[in-house]
């Protein structure tokens, strides 16, 4: 079969399935492309769920209520949704990024770094409706297929995380789920989540004006009055003056005015407002570390860590800073009692791992990097693994870690498939 003759097959294949799997959507009732069937939408997010979350900071632990809160007004309105079925769940992030995403199958999340910027629970609401009707109305999948379209049965998504040093080293379905949550939504995508998250709102007894006040707030700090907002909800939500528009055209047609909730809202992030200094300074500290001033950034991650000594993160930075000053015994302790607050992170248990193979622990060493690999699997891990591996004299395992690791490309690749020459010698 020559090329021409595979090119029309395949055009003809897409045809038949963009025919074949027409559906309407469940939220607007227009008809849509429908390639992946629910029952894989909502595998999709189940499998996703728990790796996303840890490529974007992991679970702000320190107060679970403000978990079960989030939860219980994101159930408010998924109960009035188009697909009150679906199986939702929310989490909050422990991320100073101001952002929220939603997965398929109703898997939602928001950072402690946007919740911190709400007034009251109304303009919470208005967020996750937002994320409910992305979820309800299938739009991560609906990236997907066209995905799938453009590279005739291969996925297209390009592959962006937030200020995660080890982005580029993920693999595997976290990498999937990342893509999903982080990608940018089309125009036309946010119109509709606006449109319909807004009549959940009013449904569900909220002011709708909240929303309005959101998009203007959003519009207004995009606009440069504080750029380091552009990394998070504006890289994939992003604002405009039409989206502000018809925001308050619907709710002046919907009617204003219902629950606003300042008063509770003000009640349940109370904590995180109170360690807002501790997660400033330790950002202040990343920003120094990043700029190469360890000694600055020791300062100011050690005031984080005294505010609030039962934050990982905390320590998991100062580890790093003492390693980059070759101080290894003390990034030893500080990965120790990050992994010991939190050891659900594959990066505390990764951090761990890896210092301790430069410690020469190579039994240690490798329990974390093989901990930190069950949750979010890298190749830089997969790389030390095997070099344990080869050190222990365990040639097969060598060859499957390494093997593993060649599938990233870049430099891990490059050295994991030197590894793998030497050992077939």
């Amino acid at each position: 079969m020559n090329p021409g003759q595979i090119l029309r097959l395949t055009l003809l294949s897409v045809i038949f399935l963009a025919i074949a799997g027409c559906a309407v959507n469940p939220v607007t009732g227009k008809k849509q492309l429908s390639l992946i069937p629910e029952s894989q939408e909502l595998a999709l997010g189940a499998e996703h769920y728990t790796p996303t979350q840890q490529t974007q900071g992991g679970q702000f632990y320190l107060d679970p209520e403000l978990t079960v809160y989030v939860r219980e007004v994101g159930m408010k309105l998924a109960r009035v949704s188009d697909r009150p079925d679906l199986p939702y769940e929310f989490v909050v992030l422990n991320s100073s990024v101001p952002n929220a995403w939603a997965l398929p199958g109703g898997k939602i999340a928001i950072n402690r770094g946007l919740l911190v910027k709400f007034e009251d629970e109304a303009q919470l609401a208005a967020v996750m409706g937002h994320e409910i009707v992305h979820a309800a109305a299938r739009h991560s999948v609906q990236r997907m297929q066209q995905g799938m379209l453009i590279s005739a049965g291969v996925a297209g998504l390009g592959f962006a995380l937030s200020d995660n040093e080890w982005a580029g080293l993920i693999m595997g379905g976290a990498a999937v789920g990342a893509q999903l949550a982080l990608a940018q939504y089309s125009q036309g995508d946010e119109l509709e989540s606006d449109h319909y998250g807004i009549r959940y709102m009013k449904a569900a007894g909220y002011d709708p004006q909240a929303a309005v006040e959101l998009q203007e707030l959003f519009l207004e700090l995009s606009q440069g009055r504080q750029t380091s907002w552009l990394d998070g909800m504006f890289a994939t939500h992003p604002p405009s003056a039409r989206r502000v528009r018809e925001n308050q055209a619907l709710a002046s047609e919907l009617g204003t005015g219902g629950f606003r909730g300042r008063d509770i809202y003000q009640r349940r992030i109370a904590l995180l407002k109170e360690l807002q200094p501790a997660y400033d300074a330790h950002d202040k500290a990343m920003e120094l570390a990043s700029n190469g001033d360890m000694n600055a950034a020791l300062d100011s991650i050690n005031k984080a860590i005294e505010q609030e000594p039962r934050e990982a993160m905390f320590f998991a930075l100062r580890g790093r800073i003492y390693k980059e000053q070759k101080q290894m015994e003390k990034a030893q302790a500080d990965f120790d009692k990050a992994v010991s607050l939190y050891p659900e992170m594959f990066q505390y248990q990764l951090y761990n791992g890896l210092n301790s193979l430069a410690m020469n622990n190579l039994d240690k060493a490798r329990g974390h990097l093989e901990r930190a690999n069950q949750v979010v699997p890298t190749s830089i891990a997969y790389l030390r693994l095997g070099d344990i591996a080869s050190r222990q004299n365990r040639r097969n395992d060598a060859i499957g870690h390494y093997s593993k690791a060649a599938e990233a490309g870049g430099d891990v690749g490059e050295e994991a498939k030197r590894k793998l020459a030497d050992l077939s010698q």
